[in-house]
């Protein structure tokens, strides 16, 4: 009986120690729709269920939490895999590596107004162009202008800040801006712009087969931590399937940590990255959380076409598929 008793408290100080266990996580951009599944994860008891204690923080951009991550001061974080790829070219050995894709077809987006002419790439030559500097879909212009067939030298770009990239497109100082496609066309219609006048131009749509946004780990804590790493891709999972039945649940959990969001706005933002970026014919065939390895190479082909490698791309550098089951994530 002792033995027992000494049995079931080494146990359940063991759950108290798991349950207890603090694993902070980096977003890429400030709590929108698109960041619901995590807050799911948290409200629904999925990291909880996995031992985890998650404080999610807020970014500034898709390079943001690639940094946070490599030097340790967040084991997990959530970053564009094209901005990675490019970190670890120029920072040989960092520990950083992506481990769960989310944005299967990336959000990459050049979003224009109809009434100054922009429907189409060709469209874009001859107008105005804005662009963020430190914008994942800027840095992904050139490949995507080769992949249409633009001539970007026909193209007058402006660099903008991203508080002003939409506020320009509204008031007509320029024709089209780059940006993430769900939160660059709703950010116009929330100042007014009619949606009928919006286009949203996909780059995946016209030849880019880049990723988009991926779970990163610090390869050092994933090493020694492997289970805990896996609980808790699993448990983001469960996340967006939480939010892919309930859309609803999933604005509501992102205006709850974001008193100013609109909460049917964020509903439509999470609803169109769910339709456009999350649920693709390639995770629906084949799960989520994975990637395809002949549509890697080709992505590692495109981004050679506007940046120069000072190594020779190697995909093993940047994503590690490990952390997943076998089948990776179902959706349904």
């Amino acid at each position: 009986m002792k033995r027992l008793l000494t049995t079931l408290a080494f146990t359940a100080a063991a759950t108290t120690s798991l349950a207890e266990t603090k694993l902070p996580f980096a977003l890429d951009w400030k709590f929108e729709g698109p960041a619901a599944a995590y807050f799911a994860a948290i409200d629904n008891g999925h990291f909880t269920e996995a031992g985890l204690d998650v404080e999610i923080s807020a970014g500034q951009g898709s390079l943001d939490a690639i940094p946070k991550v490599a030097t340790g001061a967040f084991p997990v974080g959530f970053a564009d895999i094209n901005s990675l790829i490019k970190f670890l070219d120029q920072n040989p050995g960092a520990p950083v590596t992506a481990v769960m894709m989310v944005y299967d077809k990336p959000p990459f987006a050049v979003v224009g107004r109809k009434s100054q002419g922009v429907e189409a790439p060709a469209d874009l030559e001859g107008k105005i162009l804005g662009a963020p500097p430190p914008d994942g879909a800027w840095a992904q212009f050139p490949a995507f202008a080769n992949a249409a067939g633009i001539d970007a030298s026909k193209i007058t770009v402006e660099p903008v800040g991203f508080p002003t990239r939409e506020p320009m497109l509204a008031e007509g100082k320029v024709d089209a801006v780059t940006g993430f496609s769900f939160s660059s066309y709703l950010n116009l219609v929330r100042l007014g712009v009619p949606e009928d006048d919006i286009s949203t131009i996909l780059m995946a749509d016209h030849g880019l087969a880049l990723y988009g946004n991926a779970v990163i780990v610090n390869t050092e804590f994933a090493s020694a931590n492997s289970d805990l790493i896996k609980g808790f891709l699993a448990a983001i999972a469960k996340g967006w399937r939480d939010v892919i039945a309930d859309p609803a649940m999933g604005a509501k959990a992102v205006a709850a940590r974001n008193p100013a969001a609109d909460v049917a706005l964020e509903q439509r933002r999470l609803e169109l990255a769910i339709a456009a970026n999350v649920i693709t014919d390639y995770t629906t065939a084949n799960g989520m959380g994975g990637i395809d390895p002949d549509r890697m190479t080709k992505a590692l082909e495109q981004i050679a076409e506007n940046y120069e490698f000072q190594t020779t791309p190697d995909a093993a550098l940047y994503f590690d598929a490990s952390y997943l089951p076998d089948g990776n994530f179902p959706l349904n």
